[in-house]
Parts: structure tokens; sequence; C-alpha cells
């Protein structure tokens, strides 16, 4: 195994700050237990990046810090969402995960989901709401958004980590979860309520990528809740289950939807494809072109239900990293 220099990016300016610092110091901690060299580097809600408290400069076309590779586990806007992507192109440098169009492709639920309802992929139905609009005539788009029918989800378009989301059941609490939603981002997403499991299946490669099992997501909160942000982060606020406990024929569909997706909008290295899985229906949600990345967090879990344990999956992460690098490398001017 080859020994390399990996520089991991974590933090960022978005409200995901937090989330983003515990899955870059996991996966530092993880390269390292692989046999790599890896060094923490974060960037502050300033925006500054910091290598041991130091500012730290770029250079295009310069590499980074010495790094063979580089890591950017960043979560949401200005990490997650193309704008670091097109950063390290101008260093060209490797890096592990999505390139710049399909990050900023999937970051915006909305544009993902008109792609997929080109595409005639099964998904829920849902609206997009823009602030000016919606200030500009309210009544007319929340009878629209009353179409959907209720329970609905109102979340911000480019964000993650559940932050920003409100389950509304009441045609009078729309306003107030637009409102939430709008604090994040000027647009926003509304999504019908979608019956049955809450599945999620992890993709690792570049052009023939291959599927984990997928999991069942399992609330504590019961059948009644929903998978927020408490959900997500609270000890014990939910389970994995993996895989799924739904028929083999069900699992082998998530897997190839949750590869055809993964192709679909030009992802490399990594991804985790959600799902709602209703008897025989198989709903695609989302993706997540940098999931949650701490051991424990449902896109490595999956990965080690299907036999690949955290440090392997960081290594094969890195070496295909640096495969689309030298195949850009190859065609690149």
């Amino acid at each position: 195994m080859t020994r390399l220099r990996v520089a991991v990016l974590g933090g960022g300016r978005s409200s995901e700050h937090e989330v983003s610092l515990a899955s870059a110091e996991s996966v530092r901690a993880g390269l390292q237990r692989a046999g790599h060299a890896a060094v923490m580097i974060e960037i502050g809600r300033d925006g500054v990046w910091r290598r041991e408290g130091h500012r730290i400069a770029v250079e295009p076309g310069g590499g980074f810090e010495e790094a063979d590779i580089v890591f950017p586990v960043l979560h949401g806007p200005f990490g997650e969402d193309g704008t670091v992507q097109g950063l390290l192109e101008c260093l060209d440098v490797p890096y592990v995960g999505a390139g710049v169009l399909a990050s900023a492709l999937c970051m915006d639920k909305i544009v993902f989901k008109d792609l997929m309802a080109h595409a005639g992929v099964p998904q829920v139905d849902y609206r997009g709401v823009g602030e000016d609009g919606y200030r500009a005539d309210p009544d007319a788009v929340l009878a629209g958004l009353l179409a959907l029918g209720l329970p609905v989800f109102v979340k911000p378009a480019r964000l993650g980590s559940s932050v920003g989301i409100v389950r509304v059941a009441d045609a009078d609490q729309l306003p107030a979860a637009l409102a939430t939603a709008f604090e994040h981002d000027p647009l926003a997403i509304v999504e019908a309520a979608a019956p049955g499991l809450e599945v999620e299946c992890s993709v690792l490669g570049n052009s023939e990528p291959i599927a984990s099992h997928p999991g069942e997501i399992l609330l504590a909160s019961g059948e009644s809740g929903w998978y927020d942000y408490e959900a997500k982060y609270s000890p014990g606020g939910m389970e994995l289950i993996a895989p799924a406990r739904v028929p083999e024929a069900v699992r082998e569909r998530v897997r190839k939807l949750a590869i055809d997706t993964f192709m679909r909008v030009g992802c490399s290295g990594l991804a985790r494809v959600d799902f709602f899985v209703d008897g025989d229906a198989v709903l695609v949600n989302e993706l997540n072109t940098m999931p949650g990345f701490t051991e424990t967090s449902v896109f490595a879990r999956l990965f080690e239900a299907s036999g690949i344990p955290y440090p392997e999956l960081l290594d094969r992460l890195v070496s295909l990293a640096l495969e689309r690098h030298a195949a850009a490398t190859r065609h690149r001017h």
C-alpha cells in the first residue's frame, strides 16, 4: 500500500460546520489507521483556512499544502455545492468525491428532482418556492402548495443534515415553515409526505460503482416521528437496520436505482442515495455527495455491513480520487 499525504478539510461556513468537523476528524483518524499521513485543515465559520491554528494560502496550479490528495469532508453550502471542488480543480490537486457539476446539481434539491422527473425516475411530488415570488403573492403560492396534500415537509432547497426542515400538518403552519426555510436559503422546497419506510443506500466508485446493502431507518419516536436533526444526531434517536427488512427483489431495486441515480448526475467517489419504500414501490428522495462520515454514520455503516470496514473504505476513496484525477488530466485542455 502506498502511503499518501492526505489533507482533510473540515468545518466550513455553513450551518453544518460542527457536523463537518466531527466527520473530518473521524476521516483523519481512519486514514491514519489505513496507513496514510493525514492532516486536518479547518475552514472557519469566517471562511479562513487554517492548519494547526495558522492561516494558509493557496496558489492556482500550485497543489495544496504538499498533499498528494485532498479529502473535503464538508457539508452544505461553501463546501458540498461545487465551490470548494472548483477551487481544488484550480489548484490541480486530486480530491475525493464528486466534481463541480455533480456537487452543485445534487446540492440543489429542486434541480436534482427536476432532473429525476425528466428521466422518469419515481419520486415524491414536490414544489419549489422562491422567497421573492412568495412575498409577491403568498395566497397563490400557498394554494399551489396545498395541492400536495398534508402533511408536507418544508425545507431549504440547498442545505443538508435536516437543518431548517419543518413538518407541516395544518395549512395555517405553512407560512411559519416557509419563513424558517427562508432563514437559511431564499429557495425552499415543499415535498409531499411519502408512505412506507425510509431506506438509504451507499454507493462507491467512479465509472463502475458498487452499492451497499440498503439500510432501513427505524426512528426511536416510532411511526409518528420523522427523520429530523435530533433523530439523526442524538444518541438513540434512530436505529439502522441493514439489510433493510424488505423483500430481496425490492433491495435489488433500491441498489440498482442508487447506482443509476449516481451515474445519471455524474457522481464520482461516493454518495448516499435516500429512498422511500412502500411495498414494492421504490421512490428516490435525494442524493448526498458528501454524507455524514463518522464510523457510526449511515454511509460507513452500510458498507461495513456489506463487508468493507471503515479504513478500507477510506483507502478505496483516495485511490478512486487519484484514478479520476489521472483520467481527467489525460483529457484536459
